[in-house]
């Protein structure tokens, strides 16, 4: 079998934990070995503000997972959200020895690497640096510049950042209930993995993860990430608006809005009247279906209307000809599609988990609010940038071939740009020494 991966979804609602392993029916899809969960605590708008009932809250879901699946885990993919992770543009440049050398994968991670030297706001860490297009020599402007020839590299990053104290909180959260950290990812691109196709990341496309207190947003275009953003609004705000316009307690007003919220375009043409129990000694509650949509409604339309300024403010709406994705749990609601659509004009899909998830995993899984614990396991084997599968393949197609002519008589150099010419996918099992 292959390697073992575990992911840790930290939501504001749950706390979700997926076992699984790369399919060795399908290298691209994720067999489901064991999962777990537990409600959130000491969880705020995806913040851990509380160490010691944040990490019994991971202990239970960690449990869980391993008496589901028989395995024990030490090490997890775990994810990080809140309104502090925040992405922005930079610049990178290195300038290399000689115009002779071709520019080599050693070039590139050395340019990506020094990302993470700039200067940040107090308080402030790098969790991830995604380069854009690469100039070199000032001139030729390509994506990819492994095997070309210059002196002058330069890049330009999408830069995400998050708050040194929220990144702390995580490990010790998790160090606390036995495990550690192996990869700590966004959530949006976290979800990307489980939700997004190579097609529509060419095309250009923004997924837009609706969590319970915060809208996480990423866009693609030319299968590279563009853009991230941070919304301070969720489906707990929607739960809020009914507990105050329908003056009945917060796990009631959860209750209706899972089982009665509906804004579909024919919503406020059936109404009936949903009974809520009183307090003690008090009268029932009557709501009415079509008041609890409009009290919906008017929530939801507010959000799409930030998703869609946010959007513009990109840069890319004219871009997004695979238009938008919309996951998580208030996702779930019917009708939300048509109005992300109407008010943004793009074409809309709801996202569900299961394009990668091998055939007869668990039903449970294949819902938009546990997109985020799928990525999260795929992230152990599938890149966020083709261009980092592509890397690695090419880096340790270099190393087989230097072991495999350690002992042989001095050729040529290995060149990339050969490779590169000779296959896109580099298929390095035809290439045969000169």
């Amino acid at each position: 079998m292959s390697e073992i991966i575990a992911s840790l979804d930290i939501g504001t609602s749950k706390i979700c934990v997926v076992i699984g392993a790369q399919s060795q029916y399908d290298p691209h899809k994720l067999e489901v070995l064991g999962m777990g969960s537990a409600a959130a605590d000491g969880v705020v708008r995806g913040m851990i503000v509380n160490i010691d009932k944040a990490a019994i809250a991971i202990k239970q879901a960690l449990q869980a997972a391993e008496e589901d699946s028989g395995i024990n885990i030490n090490i997890v993919n775990v994810n990080i959200s809140g309104k502090h992770v925040t992405g922005s543009s930079h610049h990178g440049s290195i300038t290399r020895d000689s115009i002779e050398q071709e520019i080599t994968i050693e070039d590139i991670k050395k340019l990506t690497s020094d990302m993470y030297r700039i200067v940040l706001p107090l308080g402030t860490e790098i969790i991830h640096a995604m380069p854009q297009e690469y100039t070199i020599d000032y001139e030729i402007v390509t994506q990819d510049p492994v095997g070309m020839s210059g002196v002058k590299l330069e890049a330009n990053f999408h830069i995400i950042t998050a708050t040194t104290h929220a990144i702390q909180n995580i490990h010790k959260c998790i160090k606390k209930a036995g495990v550690e950290a192996e990869i700590v990812m966004a959530s949006a691109l976290a979800a990307s993995l489980a939700l997004l196709s190579d097609e529509e990341k060419e095309a250009g496309v923004c997924l837009i993860d609706f969590g319970g207190s915060i809208i996480n947003l990423v866009i693609f275009f030319d299968a590279i990430v563009r853009h991230t953003a941070t919304i301070p609004l969720g489906g707990h705000m929607i739960t809020s608006d009914i507990q105050q316009s329908c003056m009945v307690m917060e796990r009631q007003a959860e209750s209706l809005k899972i089982n009665f919220g509906n804004i579909q375009p024919n919503a406020l043409a059936r109404q009936a009247v949903v009974t809520i129990p009183g307090l003690r000694n008090r009268r029932p509650k009557e709501v009415v279906t079509t008041n609890l949509t409009k009290i919906i409604e008017a929530r939801v339309e507010e959000m799409v209307a930030f998703i869609h300024e946010e959007i513009l403010r990109s840069g890319f709406y004219e871009k997004l000809v695979a238009g938008i994705v919309v996951t998580g749990g208030s996702a779930n609601l019917p009708g939300i599609q048509s109005i992300v659509q109407q008010i943004t004009g793009l074409d809309t899909r709801l996202g569900f988990p299961d394009e990668y998830l091998e055939e007869g995993s668990r039903k449970q899984l294949r819902d938009p609010s546990y997109a985020t614990a799928v990525g999260l396991t795929l992230a152990g084997f599938k890149a966020l940038d083709y261009r980092e599968a592509y890397y690695r393949s090419a880096q340790s197609a270099d190393l087989d071939f230097a072991k495999k002519n350690s002992k042989k008589a001095k050729k040529p150099s290995f060149s990339f740009a050969r490779m590169i010419n000779k296959t896109k996918a580099f298929l390095v099992d035809d290439y045969e020494d000169n």
